[in-house]
């Protein structure tokens, strides 16, 4: 479906097609006119499916339409990273450039006076981390009473992350009368209970089931006898292959910052984000990724759910998640937007059984190097 058919203000359309977007994906035609009708909704979709233009176009549609708009929050979109949130922000002001409506980021981890001083100015739009929304209203800088549309975004990845408490918190701060929008990559009983307390007769949208991997991705395994020959095996494949943009897996935030260092050592550039990095060194380490001035970037999974890296060559699992989901959220990174993807995963022998799970999961072999 072309977005031109989805009854859209033209100023709207516009920026969209300055993005170049002309053709919705299964997510934003299935979710935008549901949104656009007010109805509560739950939406199923993995990273790179276009999840946050189906919410973030309806809203400013929806808003645009309400004007003159109160001068209070009118939409809470609540995320559970900065690097999503920031990602979040970023579409919101592509998407509403032509609108004249003000958007703001908040997040942990930085000071907040600037983002105090910010909220002065009345944001109709607000994307926020959860500590950080629930201190600066205890603080009195946010006023949520007038609010109309709530997005919990990334609700089973909220719970992984152990914030169902502070979502709990916030959701006690919202109107009763409202129009909620939850997305989740999967619906554990947790995020179904969830859904249960905050909808009201919920339409539910699914696209692209997580145990799908994208036709695109070419999958191949190395087995490696333990982790010393992991990391020699790395640095070799790294140094021959062609790829010029490469995502790298890491379980842990101390084994991230490990393998920087060899890569390092042996000339290849690369940084780390993950949970321990301050916002800034994150958001440098990033830009530096996305701009091509770094060839490669070491990242554990929180930090790393929801970063769109368009272009992404290659993605490399440096060990087999015990979750077989998780490999498919990873590698779901590369492959996007109708390019040709990699994934490399590596595999020791106490690992195999997780491999195997993999392969159950998303129903295919995947081919040994």
């Amino acid at each position: 479906m072309l977005f031109n058919e989805l009854h859209l203000e033209p100023l709207l359309l516009g920026a969209i097609a300055e993005k170049g977007y002309k053709n919705a994906t299964p997510i934003q035609e299935k979710s935008i006119p549901i949104i656009l009708a007010k109805k509560d909704l739950i939406g199923l979709a993995q990273t790179g499916t276009g999840k946050t233009a189906a919410f973030a176009i309806p809203i400013l549609q929806l808003l645009h339409d309400k004007k003159p708009l109160s001068g209070h929050i009118q939409a809470l979109i609540v995320t559970p990273t900065r690097e999503l949130a920031i990602q979040i922000e970023e579409n919101f002001k592509a998407y509403g450039k032509h609108l004249g409506m003000r958007s703001l980021v908040i997040f942990g981890g930085v000071k907040p006076h600037a983002q105090i001083q910010t909220l002065k100015q009345k944001p109709a739009i607000l994307i926020a981390t959860p500590g950080r929304l629930l201190d600066l209203h205890q603080q009195g800088f946010i006023n949520l009473k007038l609010l109309s549309i709530f997005v919990l975004d990334e609700a089973d990845r909220m719970l992984d992350m152990g914030f169902i408490h502070d979502v709990k918190r916030i959701v006690n701060l919202l109107p009763k009368q409202r129009q909620t929008l939850l997305f989740s990559a999967t619906m554990p009983n947790e995020v179904k209970t969830l859904a249960q307390r905050l909808l009201i007769n919920p339409q539910e949208v699914t696209v692209t089931p997580v145990s799908s991997t994208v036709d695109r991705i070419d999958q191949s395994m190395i087995q490696v006898a333990d982790r010393k020959h992991k990391e020699g095996s790395l640095v070799a494949l790294l140094a021959n292959d062609p790829a010029e943009s490469v995502l790298v897996f890491s379980r842990t935030k101390h084994g991230a910052d490990k393998l920087v260092r060899i890569l390092s050592k042996n000339k290849l550039q690369a940084m780390a984000i993950h949970g321990n990095k301050s916002q800034n060194a994150r958001q440098l380490a990033l830009n530096q990724f996305k701009q091509g001035k770094i060839r490669i970037l070491v990242a554990t999974d929180i930090a790393a759910r929801g970063i769109d890296i368009s272009g992404l060559d290659l993605v490399v699992n440096t060990d087999v998640p015990t979750v077989a989901e998780t490999y498919v959220h990873r590698i779901g990174r590369t492959g996007r937007a109708g390019r040709d993807g990699r994934s490399i995963i590596f595999c020791e022998p106490d690992d195999y059984k997780y491999f195997k799970a993999i392969e159950k999961l998303i129903a295919k072999k995947i081919r040994v190097q």
